[in-house]
């Protein structure tokens, strides 16, 4: 179901574009930045663009799409659909409940600092101060 979005300018909009003719891949928010106006806004990551300032997408290349969005100066109107996809959770920060990794070849000494794990005889050797 479609649904339409006008964001008040002028930009940054806060969000970023994938796909596009070239592409052979519809129009789609890959992102949008938190606190923006796209954020502010019911946009939703990996919602589909089906029209940019009552334009229809189908033909339109990234670098079009990109320019029609840029040459909106006061208002930006988009109609976009919502993504049938569940937006896929981010698996690049740990979680914080989560416990702390153990990296086989790194271990600890005193107050935790990192020392690394060498075959004998080739680690370098340091003095010791008391």
């Amino acid at each position: 179901m479609a649904y339409s979005v006008t964001l008040n300018g002028p930009g940054p909009w806060g969000f970023r574009l994938q796909g596009g003719k070239d592409f052979n891949m519809p129009l789609t928010i890959s992102r949008i930045t938190p606190g923006s106006k796209a954020a502010q806004s019911q946009m939703n990551q990996g919602d589909l663009v089906v029209a940019i300032d009552g334009v229809n997408t189908d033909s339109m290349t990234h670098l079009e799409a990109q320019n029609k969005i840029k040459s909106a100066s006061h208002n930006l109107s988009l109609t976009l659909q919502k993504s049938k996809r569940p937006v896929p959770v981010s698996t690049t920060a740990p979680r914080i409940d989560s416990p702390r990794a153990v990296i086989p070849h790194q271990k600890h000494g005193l107050h935790g600092a990192f020392q690394p794990q060498c075959p004998e005889g080739l680690c370098p050797v340091y003095p010791q101060t008391h």
